[in-house]
């Protein structure tokens, strides 16, 4: 019998630690150990474990490694992204280099964010916070890199989403900056918006687009042309 994830605001962030290497699984649940707002609640040795523990214990976060056995990280997390019962599950992938082209791929299944296995252990802790809280985790440099080298021509938007072209003007300009790494209140700064009207408009363009946070936004951005790699915007309407 499952037990129910614990309710209310002071409920700890519950973690699902997913890597083929006991002695990382090891390592990491004993950092979050030491983290009072966080409960590791299980750990999984392959992608399919992943998928199932995470049926099973409904963490608020899986640290996902991409290359494990049996089913690798990536199908894992797309798995998981397309289970309804599992829309408040957040990923968090790791990956050995921030080079890696496959962490472009588990962005693309759903992943929301991602972090180097040589990070230090309080940006671990903060990368889970963040992505529990609902954001992304897309740091501007390594993001830069991996969409320079993975996304350098545009294809087509993923099947059953909509695209840039069904946004308002100024809607494509926020989601410009969104992929170019700007968070809700530095778009407020840079389009004279409030932090209000800014968080406004991302959460409306992740309901047009289909999104499920503020990493697939990235993705469909440079997917559809509308940000080219190096960051320059194309065709953007000036607009409200």
């Amino acid at each position: 019998m499952t037990v129910p994830p614990p309710t209310g605001p002071t409920a700890p962030i519950r973690v699902l630690l997913a890597d083929d290497q006991q002695l990382v699984r090891a390592s990491f649940a004993l950092l979050l150990s030491s983290a009072p707002d966080m409960r590791v609640v299980g750990e999984a040795a392959d992608g399919a474990e992943a998928v199932e523990r995470a049926r099973a214990e409904r963490a608020d976060v899986v640290v996902m490694d991409l290359r494990m056995p049996r089913l690798d990280g990536i199908e894992a997390t797309r798995r998981i992204a397309a289970d309804e019962d599992l829309s408040g599950v957040r990923v968090l992938v790791l990956t050995t280099y921030d080079t890696d082209e496959y962490v472009v791929e588990a962005l693309r299944a759903g992943a929301s964010g991602f972090l180097v296995k040589d990070t230090r252990p309080a940006d671990l802790l903060a990368a889970i916070r963040t992505v529990a809280a609902g954001d992304a985790l897309l740091s501007p440099g390594p993001t830069a890199k991996l969409i320079a080298r993975v996304l350098a021509a545009p294809v087509a938007p993923l099947s059953g989403r909509s695209g840039p072209a069904d946004l308002t003007g100024r809607e494509r300009q926020v989601l410009a900056l969104v992929a170019g790494g700007l968070n809700n209140a530095e778009i407020a700064e840079t389009l004279s918006l409030s932090p209000l009207t800014a968080k406004t408009h991302v959460s409306r363009m992740m309901g047009k687009l289909g999104a499920r946070d503020r990493a697939q936004l990235v993705i469909i951005a440079y997917e559809s042309g509308l940000v080219v790699p190096g960051g320059r915007e194309t065709g953007l309407p000036a607009e409200a």
